[in-house]
């Protein structure tokens, strides 16, 4: 069942803006109790999506960084804060943790750094926290996409958050908490990588060991975990590219393949057709294999919609729009959406990443992702799609219809 949040307890959650004492390191190669693979939400506020046994991420993340002994990396398209929201917590989080000698490292997109300077500019003045900016198009032709960040080398968050304070408050996002070692090391290559491409720096010796599967904990049993990054061409192991991985679950479906994803389009920026997943999802309906997209009301905008009304063709293959409802403290831009990316196929086998459904993403931009075998997992995400799925926001796509984009930005 949902639940309804409300931004009524913002005043306690800066309150709780506090760190912990600094905390002897005990490295071990695999923790010894608890959850390995932890899914984690973030729910607009006001709407029934929230999941009381999943956390979120805005208590999860403060939560990592107040962990940190040594160091914390992360890798964001952006930064974006506002005062008094609950990025301001994790923001205070990460000063903190600098100002106890934890090393903290922030790599963020080139391309948005110009319109989101000034949490950069904050973070970069504080001693112990550096800063760069990556000109992916240069090296890439992308973006860096991906959002992430590792501390002390032991644990990993991953997920469709931006560090953005509406990622927290007004957008669904899901995500992942890893202290899988095997991942968190892949995560660390790519960092190591991608820092050293944007400072200039030879390409570093990584650890050569990210290809996986490994084994983990999860709630209420084991899984195996793979990463799955992209793109090709820029990846420390060249055997983790995630767009083979996704059609390769999606090829060995017997039963459902169940897709959630901001945008889902066959054609690249560049004008090429991209029909890899396509394909893949039309193959798995014509072998009687029950295909459902998810996609945000965002996709009504022309030269994406067409797409989906000419791929929905139900009852083998079903495509609905998701509607988040608005605020009632007033209009939020580029907010109130379905953000989160993610695939399950039969129950038991799954995908979490940070990649929306189009060529560029796999092909351009630096995301990453994990795949998990398991039911135990798989179990989890299906009711999280389920939830979405027949949520009285959600109203299937019209192949007849005419759509009007929503106005995600507020100008006129």
């Amino acid at each position: 069942m949902f639940r309804v949040q409300s931004g009524l307890f913002l005043p306690l959650v800066l309150f709780l803006a506090c760190t912990t004492p600094t905390r002897a390191v005990h490295p071990t190669p695999r923790p010894t109790d608890g959850p390995e693979l932890v899914l984690v939400e973030s729910s607009p506020v006001e709407a029934r999506m929230d999941h009381p046994d999943i956390p979120d991420a805005w208590e999860v993340w403060p939560d990592m960084v107040n962990g940190a002994t040594r160091s914390i990396d992360l890798a964001e398209f952006y930064l974006s804060n506002a005062p008094g929201s609950r990025l301001e917590t994790v923001i205070q989080a990460l000063e903190a943790a600098a100002d106890r000698g934890v090393k903290v490292r922030v790599l963020a997109e080139e391309k948005f750094a110009k319109t989101y300077p000034e949490t950069l500019e904050r973070l970069a003045k504080r001693p112990g926290i550096t800063v760069r900016r990556m000109d992916t198009a240069a090296s890439m032709g992308g973006v860096l996409h991906a959002k992430y960040f590792v501390v002390d080398g032991r644990e990993a968050y991953l997920g469709s958050q931006n560090f953005d304070w509406r990622s927290l408050e007004h957008i669904q996002e899901l995500g992942l908490r890893v202290r899988v070692p095997g991942v968190v090391r892949a995560l660390a290559d790519v960092f190591e990588q991608d820092w050293a491409l944007a400072g200039g720096e030879p390409k570093p010796t990584v650890s050569n060991s990210a290809g996986g599967p490994f084994s983990a904990r999860v709630e209420g049993g084991e899984v195996s975990v793979t990463p799955a990054l992209s793109p090709q061409g820029y990846l420390p192991d060249p055997g983790t590219w995630d767009l083979p991985k996704l059609v390769g679950l999606i090829d060995g479906a017997k039963r459902s393949v169940r897709v959630q994803v901001l945008t889902y389009k066959t054609k690249g920026r560049d004008g090429t057709v991209f029909t890899d997943l396509e394909d893949a999802l039309k193959r798995a309906a014509a072998r009687g294999v029950t295909v459902e997209l998810l996609v945000a009301d965002w996709s009504q905008r022309k030269g994406t919609i067409e797409g989906l009304q000419a791929l929905q063709a139900p009852p083998g293959l079903t495509v609905k729009l998701f509607t988040v409802p608005p605020w009632s403290g007033g209009f939020v831009p580029f907010a109130r959406v379905v953000h989160a990316k993610y695939l399950v196929v039969d129950g038991e086998r799954a995908w979490v990443g940070t990649s929306n459904w189009e060529k560029d993403y796999f092909t351009q931009s630096r995301n990453v992702g994990v795949i998990v075998e398991g039911q135990a997992f798989a179990r989890q995400l299906e009711r999280f799609f389920s939830d979405n799925w027949a949520s009285p926001y959600a109203s299937p796509v019209d192949p007849r219809a005419t759509y009007t984009a929503p106005n995600i930005s507020g100008s006129p």
